[in-house]
């Protein structure tokens, strides 16, 4: 499909300069942790639409509270369980030297979402202590360039209302010579796919057939406008949890927007999105690694968070689309048709 915007060489989040990814996780359990890595201290901002939101350390990221930057972000299952992985990533950057100079010691800055994925037919039987924190030290210390989406880290129990769901990313180079990407968990309420059909709701935005390529379906269904959902759902129990990054150079203002901006790319992918059950919340990330600096109060604003959307909506898909079955699974994988 044609594209007025193209991806960067990898189509995933690290083609944002400064940006490492890793996955940690176990099929028996059916659950793991995904965490990015900044190779410096990072300008960054959170926004939660979500009704149900799990959540550590985003009071820091408004705009008006102290800390400027931040060395990591934690995307993890496991319910409130899983906000221990981001003290996993902590230890790793500790030995490293990383974080916040306060009163003569360095304090790694981790902030963390996670997902509901307890009741996905795997084994949670873990004894004492859940295993997020050892999943938050090993997905810290596989960081790479390169990294699997789909059934991977966070995805690794992720479900929608009609398929697996999973970890997703993509990528978008502006002419400006800015880049800007997605990372994002997909567990959500809702579906990813129109209808009964297997066309993504976010097919307006693809770039070649990086989830299947169907197109919208023609005509469209007469259920498209139909809510698709869990069956019978409950506080807390899904969620779409995600983050954006730009090498642009912003202020937590500017990244607080890009976030809000992001959200439309829940809502162009997801149908029904934000509702009073799931955690929606993107954090945003900007590097500066381009040295470039948009006019982010005027039409370079514009053009970054329409980028933002486009390319949180193609992240969610091929998070979907990538997902493979697994014993147990009480869904079925979108390949599997």
């Amino acid at each position: 499909m044609a594209a007025f915007w193209r991806p960067g060489p990898r189509n995933l989040i690290t083609d944002v300069g400064g940006v490492r990814v890793g996955h940690a996780g176990d099929a028996g359990l059916k659950s793991g942790s995904t965490v990015a890595l900044f190779d410096a201290a990072s300008t960054a901002s959170v926004a939660i639409l979500g009704g149900a939101p799990g959540t550590r350390e985003t009071d820091l990221l408004s705009p008006e509270n102290t800390v400027g930057g931040i060395d990591a972000l934690v995307l993890s299952g496991g319910s409130a369980f899983g906000l221990d992985a981001a003290s996993g990533v902590q230890s790793f950057l500790r030995q490293q030297g990383r974080g916040f100079a306060v009163a003569g010691f360095n304090v790694p800055i981790v902030p963390a979402a996670i997902l509901f994925d307890l009741a996905n037919g795997g084994d949670k039987d873990w004894g004492l202590h859940p295993p997020y924190r050892e999943f938050g030290a090993e997905a810290a210390s596989a960081a790479s360039l390169d990294f699997a989406i789909g059934s991977v880290g966070a995805g690794i129990g992720c479900t929608t209302a009609t398929f697996k769901g999973g970890i997703g990313s993509a990528s978008i180079r502006l002419d400006s010579g800015v880049t800007i990407g997605a990372l994002v968990a997909v567990n959500a309420l809702g579906s990813t796919t129109i209808g009964a059909t297997r066309h993504f709701w976010a097919a307006p935005f693809e770039i070649g057939e990086e989830f299947g390529g169907l197109g919208l379906p023609s005509p469209l269904p007469t259920d498209a406008s139909r809510p698709r959902t869990k069956f019978a759902p409950k506080p807390g129990t899904n969620t779409t949890i995600g983050m954006i990054a730009t090498d642009a150079i912003l202020d937590k203002p500017a990244a607080k927007r890009l976030a809000i901006a992001a959200h439309d790319g829940f809502a162009r992918a997801i149908f029904p999105s934000h509702t009073d059950f799931d955690g929606d919340l993107v954090f945003a990330v900007a590097t500066g690694r381009s040295g470039l600096s948009l006019d982010i109060r005027g039409a370079g604003s514009v053009e970054l968070g329409a980028a933002a959307t486009v390319v949180m909506a193609r992240a969610i898909a091929r998070g979907v689309h990538a997902a493979e079955p697994a014993p147990g699974d009480l869904l079925p994988a979108w390949r599997q048709g």
